[in-house]
This record gives structure tokens, C-alpha cells and sequence, in this order.
């Protein structure tokens, strides 16, 4: 049956040159991209009955252009629609006749809210009666949790049959990562105004939207119903204006439609990113009202990066058709500093910076890849998640990954195609050939094959503490590509299989991951689609922090001494001050232990009871007890040593409780970062490469609960490879 997935081969003979010596013709292809026939998947899947009628639907459905999307709003009591009416049922402008939205609670619609939707004309498109369009959107808010909803809205030939939507709890979530459904894509023919083509791309958009909807009820029913939403790495639809019939805009309209026909998305949101096949048309605007949207990151016709949160997590989308990482970083950071209550941090970008198909050795794709990871790494993202490959891959945890050498985005072309060439009968394959071999004379191929082990990155692969299938406080991040959820296309995986991968897999089946998020854990499946078996172990992240409610109620009411700084003396001051700043420091770090929360509520509140109210007689002076006088701690000494993004600390050893490390980028210690520490040596992590590293080290002693500080060292500094 897998032989019906693939597209015909195409063969190109190249012209043959005779001689005496030589009567060789060569050819050169690379292996045909694999597709998946709706037909064959339904008979696979027991759902033939399904296509069938499916079949006859699409004929009727097809020239609807008012299918209706949902997306994620900025929060869970928020949810966002889009979708288009005929611009005739509004030519008198009035309010009566702007499109509505009505959401209740129940069948009954009970508490119901009207929302008026935000008009805005589409542009350069009309269907093949020459009808023009309106983008409706609407967001409703104030939704609860665990309730259902239905809702209506006004298409234009009035409201439609109320739909079901039920909202989910925002402390256990779970939601699917699909990538690239890219209906249309099974369409071999090329974008010509013929009946031919347009005959060619119903089908192909008829196939591809039934398997889209059979990977999206596979992810529903392995989750008894409980996603909250989907996130799509992006590449919805096939075909881009450039490559449309004419460049007409309105021609990948039937293929929006088939996107936006599967019953479960009238009740699932879906977070779309931008891919490589949306970027240059704004229809894509038009169909996906996103929350919290920005012009940075924007190429000027699909807009730019967006986000959202959800319980306890932040997702952030960006839209890296652009490529001005500067505006991308800018995103980020400001999204990340407006969402500090976030404990999870994850983004999708359309490229597979991380992947391991035939996208992934591309220096286009690289050299994006060192551009954004030193990024994710400063701004502590979890997970990336990335599509552009078709194919699923998982990679290690990885940190600190460096750009070895500046090539062109298109320096191998000639390479990458030799190494793929499948030879005069090119067959269905899963694995490219790799005919570039190491003992390769070729100049051109060795500095292909140079290239291609400084990209495996293996030195940035992090050593990771792990408890079964998890791992356990990483400071790296995760990057996964999902493969093909619709079949339409699928690549094969590079031959060489790149030392940061931890697992991949291409059989040609649409796949889909389940990704289980809690407070203290990220968990992810991942499942083929005709058959409900896993492809790769179960992968969770675990931040093994400790419950902060306590330590931060302590914060809050210790914030009222410090208005009242002189009502204590200033040595009990002194050590409070320490201890209130200390438990800052682990009430804002995402990865403090448990331990850590506990002895920083411990410190802070024995600081607390230890103040010593101003005497009458003489208030400024604290006699240490005997124990105390009899300490000294001596001058710490240590040396540096510059690593990549990191910074050694080698500490003199001496007889202590244990060294306290204050680090910043500025001689002054402005926004200074301290680590506290009972081993000589100890390493700082995530810093910014070619940037100085300021460091002082004092010792500390321990005596009845309190630490007893020496002096600091002298000021060491270095610059950070």
C-alpha cells in the first residue's frame, strides 16, 4: 500500500556524450517526496465509510469560503474567531448588518454575550462568481473553566447551527503539536489557470483535509477529548501567490476551506504559525484572529510574532519568514518580562532548526538556528517547537551550540543534491542515499562534509540529571520537528543522523504529539496516526522546584521592615537584608529546588526573629555573642577560566561552611546575580558570548543558624568565549 502514497517518479536523462571510451548516460534525481492517499489511510485507519461520505461533502463544501476558526486568546478566559462573509450583506454599512457572534453557556446559550465582529475587507480576492469578502473577528471573553459553551455566528446567510465548545482547567493541561498539514501539497501539477490544475487541486485538497481531520480526531480520542488546543508549526496550505495561477491571491481560498473543514475544529483553537507556504499572502490574516500580535518580527504581509498564555505556561509564536532576529529578540524579551509568573516558556518557529530531514543541513536553516538559540537559551525557553521537515525528530538537551565557520545560505546546494541523488531509478525511500563518502577525493565534497560535523553540535550537547524518562532542572532546551499531519508530503531523513538527535523516525505516516503540561512537569508522546502506536519513548522535562507559596507570603510581609530600616540595629538589619534578598533570588528562580525554597523560608525567618528592636540607651550597638567573636573567616582567593557562554569559578580551598559568588557584566555589580556554593569550583552558565564576567568570592562560616561572612576577594574578570 506504501507504494500509493508516493508521487510518480520523474526521471530527467541528461544529454549523453558518445565516444569511443565513453557510452555512459547519467541521471540524477533525487528520491520522489511520499504523499498519503486518502483512500488507502481511511482502509487502513476502518474509516472508508467516513471518506465516503466525505467525498460526496466536499463537492458541495468546497466553494465555501465562511468556514469559522478558533484560536487561542491571550489567556483561557479568552477565545478568538475569524471568519469571512460576502461583502453584498453589508453594502449598506449599517450596524445591523455587521456580522455577530453569540456565546452561552449550555444548550440554552443561558448568560449569553453578543460580540459584533471587527471588519476588515480582503484584499485582491474574489471567488469564481465574483463575489468579494469581508475577515470577520471576534474575541469573547470572561469564559470559566471546565464549562461548556455553544456559539453561533452570522456567515452571511445567517446564523449558523450553534456549536459546542467546553473550556478545560488551566493547572493539568494537555494540547497536540502537529506540523506542515500543508493541504494542497499532494497536487503534483503545477500552479497553471487549467481545468487540469484546478481539477487536480480539489483532490488533492479533498485527500489531504481527510487525513487532517483523522490525525486531529486520533489526538482528541487518545486524549478522551481533553485538548485544550492544538499549536501547528506552520505551512497550512500549499499554494503561496507567487506560485497561484496568475498570482492570483484567492486561489489557495479551497484550500483554507479544506483546512477549516474538520468537525473537531469548531471546538478545538488552533495557535498556527507562519510558515514558508503562508508567508506571501495575507489571506492567512485574514483566516486567524491572533492574540496579542506585533509588527516585530512582521515581512509585511502576514504581520509578525504573537502570544499567549495558558494556566502556566507562556507560547510564544514567531513568524521567522522574517528574518530580522533583532526584532525576534526584541519579542522575546519583552514577552518574557511581561509574563514572569509563566514557569513554562515555549515557542514555535515553522523552520526545523534542530531537525534531521532534508531542510535540516541547509545553511539557511543553520545559520537561523545560531542566530535564535543563544535567545532561547538567555531568555530560559523550555522547548522549541519546529516544523519545515516533514519528518518527526527529538533532540537532546542542548546548550551553548556555536557556529564553527559563515557559509551562504546556499554555499551547498550542489552537494545536498549530490548526497540525495537517488540514482537512474529513483524508488520510495525513508533515509537519503548519503553518496558523499568520507573518502571522498573531491575538494568540494570534504568541505561539505567539514560542514555538515560542525553542525552535528555535539558539544552542546548538556549533561543532564535524569529519573526514567525525564530529566530532571536541564538549563538547556529542547527542539522537536513534528512530522507531516496530513500526509500531503513527507521528506526523508538525512543519511548521516546528527549527533544531536536523541530520536528519529520517518515511515511516511502522519504523526501528531500530545504534550501533558503541570506545574512541575512538561510531557510529551508522540503517535502515528493510522494506528495509534507511539514512535518514540515517552520524554518528559521536570523542574523539581519547591512550593514558593510560603517563601513568597514570607517576602511580602517582611517588605514592611524595610520601611523601617532605622527602628533596628544595624548589624541585625544587616543580616535580615541578606536573607530578604536571598529569598528573592530563589523565589524568582524557576528552578530552585525544593531544598532550596525550605532553607531560604528558614534563613529569612530566623533574620526576622533575630532584629533587635533600637534601644533607648544605646541603639546602634549590637555586642556579638561569644560564639561569634571567637570566628574569623578569612579573605577568599580565587582564579577565572572563560568557557563558552560559561565562566569557571577555581576557589582556594579553605576551612569553611561553604563561598558565596557574586557575579554581573558590570564592575560596579549593577544587577548582580549570587550563587552560594560548598564546592571549590563551580560553573556559570548562559552567559552572553564576547562579554566580560566580574566575579568576587567571600567565604562563610555557619554558627548557631547564621552565616558569618569574611571579605570579598579582589574583582576577577574575564572575557566570555
Amino acid at each position: 500500500m506504501r507504494s500509493n502514497w508516493r508521487k510518480q517518479m520523474m526521471i530527467s536523462a541528461l544529454a549523453l556524450t558518445l565516444s569511443a571510451t565513453n557510452v555512459a548516460p547519467v541521471f540524477a534525481s533525487a528520491a520522489p517526496d511520499g504523499k498519503t492517499n486518502a483512500a488507502d489511510i481511511a482502509q487502513t485507519m476502518g474509516t472508508t465509510a467516513q471518506w465516503n461520505r466525505w467525498e460526496k461533502e466536499w463537492e458541495t463544501l468546497k466553494n465555501d469560503w465562511t468556514q469559522i476558526s478558533l484560536s487561542p486568546g491571550s489567556n483561557a478566559t479568552e477565545l478568538n474567531f475569524a471568519w469571512y462573509t460576502p461583502k453584498q450583506t453589508n453594502d449598506d454599512h449599517s450596524n445591523a448588518n455587521v456580522p455577530k457572534l453569540i456565546i452561552g453557556e449550555g444548550h440554552n446559550m443561558k448568560n449569553a454575550k453578543v460580540y459584533e465582529a471587527e471588519q476588515t475587507a480582503v484584499k485582491d480576492e474574489q471567488d469564481n462568481n465574483g463575489e468579494t469578502y469581508n475577515s470577520n473577528k471576534v474575541t469573547a471573553t470572561g469564559l470559566k473553566e471546565n464549562k461548556t459553551y455553544y456559539y453561533s455566528y452570522d456567515n452571511g446567510n445567517g446564523y449558523t447551527k450553534p456549536a459546542k465548545y467546553t473550556t478545560k482547567s488551566t493547572n493539568n493541561f494537555s494540547f497536540a503539536f502537529v506540523g506542515d498539514p500543508q493541504i494542497g501539497s499532494s497536487n503534483e501539477l503545477k500552479g497553471k489557470d487549467t481545468k487540469e490544475f484546478y481539477d487536480a487541486q480539489s483532490n488533492a485538497v479533498k485527500s489531504d483535509a481527510f487525513n487532517w481531520s483523522s490525525t486531529l480526531n486520533a489526538a482528541l480520542e487518545k486524549t478522551d477529548d481533553q485538548l485544550s488546543f492544538v499549536v501547528s508549526a506552520g505551512d497550512q496550505i500549499q499554494t503561496t501567490k507567487k506560485k497561484s495561477p496568475n498570482k492570483d491571491a484567492s486561489k489557495s481560498e479551497i484550500e483554507y476551506t479544506g483546512y477549516l473543514s474538520p468537525e473537531a475544529l469548531k471546538s478545538l483553537p488552533v495557535a498556527t504559525t507562519v510558515g514558508n507556504h503562508d508567508a506571501d499572502n495575507a489571506n492567512y490574516t485574514y483566516h486567524f484572529n491572533r492574540t496579542n500580535a506585533s509588527e516585530l518580527g512582521s515581512n509585511k504581509v502576514v504581520g509578525g510574532d504573537y502570544y499567549f498564555k495558558y494556566g502556566n505556561a507562556l507560547f510564544i509564536m514567531l513568524n521567522t519568514q522574517d528574518t530580522n532576529v533583532a526584532e525576534h529578540k526584541q519579542f522575546i524579551e519583552q514577552t518574557v518580562a511581561a509574563n514572569k509568573d509563566c514557569k513554562w516558556r515555549i515557542v514555535t518557529l515553522h523552520q526545523d532548526i534542530y531537525g534531521s530531514a532534508e531542510h535540516s543541513n541547509e545553511p539557511e536553516i543553520t545559520n537561523l538556528r545560531y542566530q535564535l538559540t543563544p535567545i532561547f537559551e538567555q531568555n530560559d525557553i523550555d522547548a522549541v517547537l519546529t516544523g519545515h521537515d516533514h519528518a518527526y525528530s527529538r533532540s537532546k538537551m542542548l546548550l551553548g551550540g556555536t557556529k564553527a565557520n559563515d557559509y551562504t545560505d546556499n554555499e551547498f546546494d550542489a552537494e545536498l543534491e549530490k548526497d540525495m541523488d537517488a540514482g537512474e531509478n529513483p524508488t520510495t525511500k525513508t533515509v537519503a542515499p548519503g553518496n558523499i563518502k568520507n573518502d571522498s577525493t573531491d575538494e568540494k565534497d570534504q568541505k561539505y562534509l567539514t560542514y555538515l560535523k560542525s553542525i552535528m553540535d555535539e558539544k552542546a550537547i548538556e549533561t543532564v540529571k535524569k529519573q526514567g524518562s525525564s530529566v530532571i532542572n536541564p538549563e538547556g532546551v529542547l527542539y522537536m520537528t513534528a512530522g507531516s499531519s496530513s500526509g500531503s508530503k513527507y521528506y526523508d531523513l538525512v543519511p548521516r543522523q546528527q549527533t544531536y538527535i536523541a530520536h528519529r523516525w520517518q515511515e511516511d505516516v502522519p504523526t501528531y504529539s500530545v504534550v501533558d503540561v503541570t506545574e512541575n512537569s512538561l510531557t510529551i508522546n508522540t503517535y502515528r496516526t493510522d494506528n495509534d502506536e507511539k514512535i518514540d519513548e515517552t520524554f518528559s522535562i521536570t523542574k523539581s522546584k519547591g512550593d514558593t507559596t510560603s517563601l513568597n507570603a514570607e517576602i511580602k510581609a517582611s517588605e514592611s521592615i524595610v520601611k523601617q530600616k532605622d527602628a533596628y540595629t544595624t548589624e541585625s538589619y544587616r543580616v535580615f537584608e541578606q536573607a530578604l534578598t536571598g529569598a528573592k533570588e530563589v523565589a524568582a528562580d524557576k528552578k530552585a529546588t525544593k531544598d532550596e525554597v525550605e532553607n531560604a523560608l528558614k534563613v529569612l525567618t530566623n533574620a526576622k526573629a533575630g532584629l533587635e528592636k533600637k534601644a533607648t540607651t544605646k541603639p546602634a550597638t549590637v555586642k556579638k555573642s561569644t560564639a561569634e567573636k571567637k570566628v574569623v573567616v578569612a579573605k577568599a582567593s580565587a582564579k577565572l577560566k572563560a568557557g563558552k557562554k560559561k565562566v569557571t569559578v577555581k576557589i582556594k580551598k579553605a576551612s569553611v561552611s561553604g563561598y558565596q559568588i557574586k557575579y554581573a557584566s558590570n564592575k560596579n555589580f549593577k544587577k548582580a546575580k549570587t550563587r552560594n556554593t560548598r564546592k571549590t569550583m563551580y560553573t556559570i552558565k548562559s552567559l552572553r558570548s564576547k562579554k566580560k564576567c566580574y566575579v568576587k568570592v567571600r567565604a562563610y562560616k555557619v554558627v548557631k543558624g547564621k552565616k558569618i561572612y569574611g571579605s570579598y576577594s579582589k574583582v576577577l574578570k574575564v572575557t566570555v568565549k
